[in-house]
């Protein structure tokens, strides 16, 4: 039996970036064979600031993976989120030039494409095109219209949207990390394939995943992605209120806010008083744990009622919008004491925190199925599954070999096909890289 295809999924965070690698076992489950961590330096919200910096801090999270698993990295699957990233719905139509013919792959082709040509905000370019649902002449609210007959071809679409210099900077410190770009993905859509089950992305459901620079929202239903948004705020902004809160230096504020910090202050009794050393000589200082939990509240709330807007914003209190599952909390962020209470509060919804673990190998790490790797977990799946797409596309061909040129072309088309938006988008940025030395 050949050896399982390994692949690596790099998280490019705020705080933290890590590179995890892995591949499938016997059973289909991941197997994470090396993880490296290092401390994001020149990253703030989810855009690169300082490309020496985050270059330096890949190749360590790199060489940790290495020394662990044994094995040599040169390709990446990457993540890409930050605050410069927007979403918009559009419609678009085709008219077929033979309606006596049935709906195939080129014309979902030719109405996709079409939708990338829409003119955007200079500096901005379409990252991702996902057809909502289709209309056939007059029927509305077809899933799925190849092999339909019908002379105009409509359907709605969730646009998403980025900077095309801070996607840019992504791939210049991945390349200049002496790495291989082997695909991209929206973060927040990495985050939803770890802690989501399929079930709950056809009922309907939020995914609120709170990093240290931004907050991303991902909500699917019947088993689509139908919004996504990126809040600016997230852990470090928590960080930051504490540490002016209580007049102490930021490495002390993480830590009370990791150890003690509650996002509902009412759990907190008066009484409850934490001391931290002073600084040099000078005298500890006592804090209250309510008074913590209350700065806590405050900027949890904010972030929390932003998100809540998106979500109205998607319709979620329509008919047809329905978010039957509710909402699920991941990343660092949701691992504050007494969030989901906060959240159930502010939303009214089902909550539950999301753990990566369900894909993982049984005798993973414990560590590694904490919500801090939701991302990291979710871009390693996204890898493998691009390498598993190659291969069935490689058996393929192999199994035309022996076939007519016309047989051969009719391949070549189907691969070209199956290339989603987002391996060309790839494709694309690569050699603009390339070009760019």
């Amino acid at each position: 039996m050949e050896e399982n295809k390994i692949a690596v999924g790099l998280d490019i965070g705020t705080t933290k970036i890590v590179a995890m690698m892995g591949r499938r076992n016997e059973y289909g489950k991941l197997e994470i064979i090396g993880s490296g961590n290092a401390k994001s330096i020149g990253v703030k919200r989810g855009v690169v600031t300082n490309i020496t910096q985050t270059i330096q801090s890949i190749q360590q999270a790199i060489d940790e993976a290495e020394a662990v698993s044994g094995h040599k990295i040169t390709e990446v699957s990457v993540g890409i989120a930050g605050q410069h990233i927007r979403s918009l719905h559009h419609s678009d139509y085709i008219t077929r030039e033979n309606p006596e013919s049935v709906i195939d792959e080129d014309d979902i082709e030719n109405l996709t494409s079409q939708v990338h040509k829409l003119g955007m905000m200079p500096g901005e370019e379409i990252i991702h095109v996902i057809p909502q649902d289709y209309k056939v002449d007059s029927e509305p609210n077809i899933r799925e219209p190849v092999g339909m007959y019908g002379g105009r071809l409509e359907a709605n679409f969730h646009v998403v949207v980025g900077q095309v210099a801070s996607i840019r900077n992504i791939g210049r410190c991945i390349t200049s990390a002496g790495l291989g770009l082997s695909n991209i993905t929206l973060e927040p859509l990495a985050s939803a394939d770890a802690v989501l089950s399929e079930e709950e992305k056809e009922a309907g459901v939020a995914l609120i995943d709170i990093g240290g620079g931004t907050t991303d929202l991902a909500i699917f239903k019947d088993g689509i992605i139908r919004h996504t948004a990126v809040i600016p705020f997230g852990g470090n902004v928590v960080t930051e209120d504490v540490k002016e809160g209580c007049s102490i230096i930021e490495k002390q504020a993480e830590l009370l806010k990791i150890k003690f910090g509650s996002a509902w202050p009412a759990e907190n009794k008066d009484s409850e008083i934490v001391s931290i050393p002073g600084l040099r000589g000078r005298d500890p200082k006592e804090i209250t744990l309510k008074n913590l939990s209350k700065i806590i509240h405050a900027r949890i709330t904010e972030i929390i009622e932003q998100v809540f807007q998106e979500i109205k914003k998607y319709g979620h209190d329509t008919k047809h919008g329905k978010l039957i599952a509710g909402i699920v909390l991941t990343g660092g962020g949701a691992q504050i004491k007494h969030l989901k209470q906060l959240v159930e509060y502010i939303t009214g919804m089902d909550t539950r925190i999301g753990y990566p673990n369900e894909h993982l190998a049984g005798d993973s790490d414990e560590q590694l199925s904490s919500p801090i790797y939701a991302t990291s977990v979710g871009l390693l799946m996204s890898g493998l599954s691009r390498l598993e797409q190659e291969q069935k596309l490689l058996d393929k061909k192999s199994e035309e070999e022996y076939t007519t040129d016309d047989d051969t072309e009719t391949v070549n088309k189907t691969a070209k096909k199956r290339k989603g938006i987002f391996e060309r988008w790839t494709e694309k940025l690569k050699d603009f890289l390339e070009n760019a030395e």
